[in-house]
């Protein structure tokens, strides 16, 4: 399928990328490269089979499932609470993120409303995720493009979040923290949480982005590798049901946290009034490499001023909504305490009696780093979803790659592949 380009004036774009394959037809001089799964770009999961015309890209087809895991199916024999250590597993770069928006889509189906502190604490942790995946992009795109001490100055300050989960959750790399109705635990000390989140949004964080800004925003040879290469325009961003920074990176307005508003994100959400957090949605519309990197930068700084709005106001009370229904379990005060709290913990997890959920299907979708994140949840009023299906973002963002490559040049291959941000686990599931 021929991509034509969008030539923006000045941009630097290759003439000669345009239309390549209606201009170049095959005279029996091309060869094929395999470009992975070895490759490091590709992380030993991808396989990109390259048609060359000398080092163009005449033609490219991508090769899924080197990692496939079966993870859709393993949720017909989990429980809705077991299932969260398979959802963290998909996207690994930001594991709680998945947690969330897993036991969010649950919540639906169950109808449950949680509590404004476990709405407060997801948030933030949605959002530490959020630079967390962001982070490693940014700095893995510099990496690709041959800045190595960009990639450090990003990579780094990921190691302090892996120490907020195992403070939160007893785990640094899957913290599977997340419970139908709340959560495992409440924060074993709140003080320090915040300190720890503060220290790190301000003291390393934004100090890391600046310090990547000022080594790649006005590098000469980043900007050449990576302006107006593997431009994604508006029309096909929408046609193919992108979504994230690369859909707002090529002018598509859409965020879930303000589209279909959840948790802090949402009008009203202690019940009592309370306004959504502010932030702002960056949004360009040039839709190349370079702009994708520059639209996560801004994100990333985004989700420091939201954190900023909620760290300070978490509010007290229960983490876990255990008096507004019996499919959530039981705070231990009552399993020891009380008979009705021993049974209902023996129901869930000792038994097969706890979990009705209604017959019923639904959809639930949160906004993750590199877009929708949704579950399909089935249940057939059993202890265990009927059935479960994933909409990946990274699935429908890597079915653009050929479409992105055909026509460039050999070497704009690791850019563009950096620039969409694949998370194989989560691509084959």
């Amino acid at each position: 399928m021929p991509y034509t380009m969008r030539p923006d004036e000045g941009y630097g774009v290759d003439v000669e990328s345009i239309d390549y394959l209606s201009q170049h037809p095959d005279t029996g001089d091309r060869w094929t490269l395999n470009f992975g799964p070895q490759h490091p770009a590709t992380h030993t999961t991808l396989r990109l089979v390259l048609e060359l015309d000398g080092e163009r890209v005449a033609r490219c087809t991508p090769h899924i499932g080197y990692l496939h895991s079966g993870f859709e199916k393993l949720g017909e024999a989990l429980d809705y609470n077991q299932y969260v250590t398979i959802v963290s597993r998909m996207n690994y770069l930001s594991p709680v993120a998945n947690d969330i928006a897993w036991h969010g889509a649950v919540e639906t189906l169950f109808g449950i409303e949680i509590t404004p502190r476990c709405k407060v604490l997801r948030t933030i942790l949605a959002e530490l995720a959020r630079i967390q995946d962001h982070l490693l992009c940014v700095g893995a795109a510099a990496l690709d493009l041959g800045a190595i001490t960009g990639f450090l100055y990003s990579f780094n300050p990921r190691e302090k979040i892996y120490d907020i989960m195992d403070f939160v959750s007893g785990q640094r790399y899957h913290p599977d923290w997340t419970r139908v109705g709340g959560a495992m635990q409440d924060l074993p000390d709140q003080e320090v949480f915040q300190r720890m989140v503060k220290a790190f949004c301000h003291d390393d964080c934004l100090l890391a982005i600046k310090d990547l800004e000022t080594l790649v925003e006005r590098n000469r040879i980043f900007m050449d590798r990576s302006r107006g290469i593997g431009i994604l325009s508006k029309e096909d961003a929408i046609a193919w049901s992108i979504s994230g920074p690369l859909a707002r990176a090529s002018g598509v307005a859409r965020d879930l946290r303000k589209d279909a508003p959840y948790l802090c994100y949402a009008d009203n959400w202690d019940g009592q009034g309370a306004q959504p957090v502010r932030f702002q949605v960056p949004v360009a519309d040039q839709g190349d490499v370079y702009t994708r990197f520059l639209v996560r930068i801004e994100e990333i700084k985004q989700s420091v001023k939201i954190i900023d709005q909620l760290i300070d106001a978490i509010p007290g009370g229960p983490l876990n909504a255990f008096t507004d229904s019996k499919m959530v379990k039981p705070p231990k005060s009552e399993v020891y305490g009380s008979i009705e709290g021993l049974i209902q913990h023996f129901e869930l997890i000792m038994s097969n009696r706890g979990w009705k959920p209604p017959v019923a299907e639904c959809y639930g979708a949160q906004e993750t780093a590199n877009g929708e994140l949704g579950y399909y949840i089935v249940s057939d009023g059993g202890p265990r979803p009927w059935r479960v299906r994933t909409r990946p973002p990274t699935f429908m963002n890597y079915a653009m790659m050929a479409m992105l490559t055909e026509g460039h040049m050999l070497a704009d291959v690791v850019g563009i592949l950096g620039s969409i941000n694949v998370v194989a686990a989560e691509l084959d599931r």
